[in-house]
């Protein structure tokens, strides 16, 4: 197959240059009527993705001595394979395998991708010391191998201090779970039995559009410029999402049903979105820089009345020091004291969420909440045009204004406590401020609609609203709709 010039992509350090492939190609994968010494064409398919890495089918490119350091090239093998960076491979209908590999760099992204029509599916996934992968329109679950999956998250990328480091790997479109239905599990099965859903650890990793379900853990974002982006956690048992490091952004995500407490068993205090530092004195030592936290939706539980709902701590960032944050847009229907809370934030801006209390029990009213980590004082930061049922901000140089403590829910929202867009009476219309506020709202419908900014992370929509459909905040993605 011909191929044509592909742009060559490098790791950040490496002085050495790839050598140029020509024109990328396609490749067929089905699992019904593929066959191992097929040749890949689409009425030759090979059998499975598994199959393929394990065949030697992929070009592999390591590190030539390891630890590889600065000055450190490749080695290629696998010379004569026939897929290389830039080609796709099509996935049919079918079980895939497990995947689990080490060491393949490629040059340009090597595309695994549902066929049109297809739900190819597998047990896990996995890459260590890799970049340049997109993974799109995939199942992944332990439910769907023939056999026991060996343990971690399902999906996973990381780098390694021996083999090499990790980065500018996609996956878009998944649906990640440990059981399809968890409605027959009780409290062993979601603290025991429940696998966590993804692992980033890897620079400039991507995570967009997909489902993670019935987990453990949600999200685990560790890598710097780490994206995080249009993803539904639906029922986790520990954390829904964590990013730690710096410059990631989560935004447009929803993440709801916590279950099990630490009054059930559960070690682990939960939370919606974590983040912690670590520098040369451990835990809470260190800093963690330049993320954006927007538009995502938190709640707690949808349905009352399950026996296993907890009260989870919605954005709780306890061991600073956060510099250079952007929180605005988030929704938070949470059972917990903590709504909005971060020790030690500097230099950063918290405008247009909305914080509100689930019901009238302990735990809460949620807050947001400034204060000091490990004697460093919050600092530099503003405070603006936010909802919440209580604030509590100490530190030095914090910006308070346009603020709404909420004391009647119901003359703010049309139903809360899960539909918190305002009424056309509300006083949180028209009253806060534009002064850094974020130019679209947690729909994606544009700031301001009437004379000024609402408060909070909704604007009020009158009549025929364009907004986007996928919500992104600098619109360059997606189609406009009405509502």
């Amino acid at each position: 197959m011909s191929r044509s010039l592909i742009a060559l992509i490098f790791l950040a350090f490496i002085p050495l240059a790839f050598p140029p492939t020509t024109e990328a190609a396609e490749f067929f994968i089905d699992p019904l009527t593929g066959s191992p010494t097929g040749t890949g064409a689409a009425d030759d398919p090979w059998r499975t993705l598994e199959q393929v890495f394990a065949d030697g089918l992929i070009q592999l490119r390591r590190w030539q001595d390891h630890p590889p350091g600065p000055d450190t090239g490749f080695e290629v093998l696998n010379p004569d394979a026939p897929v290389r960076g830039g080609d796709t491979l099509w996935l049919l209908d079918g079980y895939h395998g497990e995947i689990d590999v080490r060491s393949y760099y490629n040059t340009a992204p090597i595309k695994v991708v549902a066929a049109p029509g297809h739900a190819p599916r597998l047990g896990r996934l996995h890459l260590q010391s890799a970049q340049h992968w997109t993974f799109r329109g995939l199942s992944i679950s332990p439910a769907h191998a023939q056999g026991p999956v060996d343990g971690g998250s399902i999906v996973q990328i990381e780098g390694h201090g021996f083999w090499g480091p990790a980065s500018d790997v996609v996956f878009e479109d998944l649906d990640i779970f440990t059981i399809d239905d968890a409605g027959g599990w009780g409290i062993d099965e979601w603290l025991n039995e429940a696998r966590s859903g993804v692992s980033l650890r890897a620079d400039r990793a991507v995570l967009r559009g997909s489902r993670v379900r019935n987990v453990r853990h949600g999200i685990t974002a560790t890598g710097d410029d780490v994206s995080v982006l249009r993803n539904h956690v639906d029922g986790f048992s520990a954390d829904g999402m964590r990013g730690l490091g710096d410059g990631g952004r989560f935004e447009y995500n929803r993440i709801q049903n916590n279950y099990i407490s630490s009054s059930q068993g559960d070690g682990n205090h939960d939370d919606g979105f974590q983040s912690w530092s670590v520098g040369p004195g451990g835990v809470g030592t260190g800093e963690v820089r330049d993320v954006v936290l927007r538009s995502n939706i938190f709640i707690n539980h949808v349905d009352p009345d399950h026996p296993l709902r907890s009260t989870m701590q919605a954005i709780g960032c306890f061991d600073g020091l956060f510099v250079n944050w952007v929180v605005e847009n988030n929704v938070i229907i949470t059972d917990h004291w903590h709504g909005i809370t971060f020790h030690g934030m500097i230099d950063s801006r918290v405008v247009n969420n909305t914080v509100l209390d689930i019901n009238d029990e302990t735990p809460g009213p949620p807050w947001i909440r400034l204060t000091e980590s490990n004697g460093r004082p919050s600092r530099n930061v503003v405070v603006r045009n936010n909802l919440s049922t209580r604030f509590t901000l100490s530190g030095e140089a914090i910006v308070d204004d346009h603020n709404v403590e909420i004391e009647d829910a119901g003359a703010l929202f049309l139903a809360p406590p899960y539909d918190l867009r305002l009424l056309p009476t509300a006083s949180a219309v028209d009253t806060g401020s534009g002064v850094m506020a974020p130019t679209h709202d947690v729909l994606g419908l544009r700031r301001p609609q009437g004379a000024a900014h609402d408060i909070g992370a909704y604007e009020r929509c009158p009549n025929n609203c364009l907004i986007f459909s996928d919500g992104f905040e600098d619109g360059t993605t997606g189609a406009w709709s009405f509502r």
